[in-house]
């Protein structure tokens, strides 16, 4: 087993794994290392666990709240909802068949009925079958009775991207699918602390989500996260660095690529200001606006 050391957002990150995650409940990377030093309220967290630990807090804090899905009951092929089941029973963390479709129009019924209902899709590249619930169910379902009903309690869970050898089937990033729907929202975090914050804001939402979640950052991002309740704001994107020349634009895992790429511009004495919108719909139009202005130069990176 190799043990490097990358680095992500301005911090080293330390990897434990030849191949950057596990799937094997025996990971041998640790789900979370308990914070040294004198500050209180903080524990370094991986990104699958702060996952974990926002379900925890959502599944606590509200009886109406399910998680079910593919192998959910036992902890998932990622581990993101270990040891649910057994805190919270089985009639509120439940596995169903593999059928994509039927576990988002389940949940579709249950939001509708005033629950919270999250459901997660193994891989994203397995969400297609559900795409006519999510899109012509979910999406229009307030609409269609004139706001007289809604699934809004709807949160669909579904890790994305690549990860090196994942294949066509376990590889893909579709998100981009779900940004020209009107009535869902589609967020991406890029980090341990903005996942468990973005995911609990998603769940508590009035509206339906999709939270797509870097499943090559679940054991590789490791960071200081608060082990309270909290949640951080949906449409609202950040500027996690500040640059003159040009405006760069991303989500997600690409995020870490384009700080690399902002550090090597700035040795050819190109100042970048670098964007994590969070949000792809609806997305914070005011900030990418203002940073252009600004730079006169937009690049957007997937």
């Amino acid at each position: 087993m190799s043990r490097s050391c990358v680095r992500i957002f301005g911090r080293c990150v330390s990897l434990v794994s030849d191949r950057g995650f596990s799937t094997s409940p025996s990971s041998s990377s640790s789900s979370c290392i308990q914070k040294s030093g004198s500050e209180q309220g903080l524990k370094s967290l991986n990104l699958y666990s702060a996952i974990n630990q926002a379900l925890h807090i959502a599944l606590d804090t509200d009886p109406r709240s399910y998680v079910f899905g593919e192998d959910v009951g036992f902890g998932g092929v990622f581990r993101c909802t270990t040891g649910l089941a057994e805190k919270f029973g089985k009639k509120r963390v439940f596995n169903t068949p593999l059928c994509e479709q039927g576990i988002v129009g389940f949940g579709i019924g249950l939001a509708a009925m005033g629950n919270r209902a999250i459901a997660e899709i193994q891989f994203a590249d397995y969400i297609f079958p559900a795409f006519d619930q999510i899109v012509n169910e979910a999406a229009k379902f307030r609409y269609r009775s004139g706001n007289q009903f809604n699934c809004g309690g709807l949160t669909i869970r579904a890790p994305y991207g690549a990860v090196g050898h994942g294949g066509h089937y376990h590889s893909q990033s579709p998100e981009a699918f779900f940004c020209h729907v009107p009535g869902i929202k589609v967020v991406i975090p890029r980090s341990p602390r903005e996942a468990k914050g973005l995911l609990l804001s998603c769940i508590r939402d009035p509206n339906p989500i999709v939270f797509f979640e870097p499943k090559w950052l679940y054991r590789l991002a490791v960071e200081e996260v608060p082990e309270d309740d909290y949640m951080l704001p949906l449409s609202e994107a950040e500027v996690i660095r500040q640059g003159s020349d040009i405006t760069l634009v991303g989500w997600g895992a690409q995020l870490s690529v384009m700080e690399q790429a902002c550090l090597d511009a700035e040795k050819e004495g190109i100042s970048c200001e670098l964007i994590d919108l969070k949000t792809l719909i609806p997305w914070d139009k005011e900030t990418v606006e203002a940073s252009v202005n600004k730079t006169g130069r937009l690049l957007v990176s997937k």
